[in-house]
């Protein structure tokens, strides 16, 4: 046999474990499913299957949202800490998840148990009430609050996650005293609020159309401006409460140890649903910012605020221990 032939053919050889190789982390192959830590019919809810409707387009393959609300947005990041990494189980991450291990015991460790997929957006958050309150404006509440201590009940969406956290310092600032009732997100905190179980609550601007039928009365926003979609409705950096500018960035993440090949393919996946135009007409009109980072520099952007939320909440005295 030519030596050539036999170069050929043992080139050949070598290059079908190659190809086999990849024929093995050809992803996705199946349906992927996608855990949201807040109920069904909230913001981030209807955020969430935008985005997943996009990506089904984007991969061939389905991708399915799964709601698992309650223990402050940690269920979906708990459950995927302990998945197989093999991309099929993902989770978003949000700010409180990254927040809660270092105030009490978690069942994960948010530097080392996970695989940051991709940065997606943020909430608006601002103060509703009902929209036949008597209250017209937020001095209005904290005015009332203060004529009935303990009387007023100030809802937020989960325990110790950012709402709470907020709510907590504005009355402490004021001097009020309030009753603080955690949900398990927005989808419960609303009809709470229209109820009349609840005087206010921290919500995001998703509420949009509830607050122009008039049902619902937006108060204030916790952005460093004013809203383009709520002009008339002025900051707390406006309302005099220095610093207090709070936003809750979030993204996706899988298990740690996930193929870097496979990573790279649901980034790609996401990343095209994220500016997808379908997707980005949901965000305009939850008045939700597109945030998009790559896998590498949210890899970043989660090292860095995981060392702030862990030197926050030793600042503030709110360790377990």
């Amino acid at each position: 046999m030519p030596s050539a032939t036999r170069r050929a053919l043992l080139g050949a050889g070598l290059a079908l474990p190659a190809l086999a190789a990849r024929a093995q982390t050809r992803f996705p192959e199946r349906p992927i499913t996608l855990l949201v830590p807040f109920p069904a019919g909230g913001a981030t809810d209807v955020q969430m299957r935008a985005l997943a409707e996009a990506a089904t387009r984007a991969f061939g393959q389905t991708v399915i949202t799964d709601n698992r609300p309650g223990a402050g947005s940690t269920l979906g990041p708990a459950t995927v800490a302990r998945a197989k990494p093999d991309g099929y189980l993902i989770s978003q991450m949000t700010l409180p998840a990254l927040r809660l291990p270092f105030m009490q015991r978690m069942a994960y460790d948010p530097r080392r148990d996970f695989t940051p997929i991709i940065h997606l957006t943020g909430y608006t958050f601002g103060i509703v009430v009902r929209g036949d309150s008597p209250w017209k404006t937020w001095q209005e509440v904290v005015a009332d609050a203060r004529r009935n201590p303990g009387r007023h009940r100030w809802g937020n969406t989960g325990a110790n996650g950012t709402p709470h956290l907020a709510m907590v310092d504005l009355a402490e600032r004021e001097k009020l005293d309030v009753v603080h009732v955690p949900f398990r997100g927005e989808a419960d905190a609303v009809p709470a609020l229209l109820g009349g179980h609840i005087e206010a609550t921290a919500a995001g601007t998703g509420l949009y159309e509830l607050i122009k039928e008039g049902k619902l009365r937006l108060l204030n926003v916790w952005t460093p401006e004013r809203r383009p979609g709520f002009p008339e409705v002025p900051t707390l950096l406006e309302l005099g409460y220095q610093g207090m500018v709070i936003t809750s960035p979030y993204g996706l993440v899988a298990p740690a140890g996930l193929d870097p090949e496979v990573t790279a393919a649901l980034h790609e996946g996401f990343r095209r649903a994220l500016h997808d135009p379908s997707h980005l007409a949901v965000l305009a009109k939850l008045d939700q910012p597109l945030q998009y980072l790559n896998s590498a520099d949210y890899a970043r952007n989660m090292a860095e605020t995981i060392d702030m939320e862990e030197a926050r909440v030793k600042r503030l005295g709110l360790g377990a221990g």
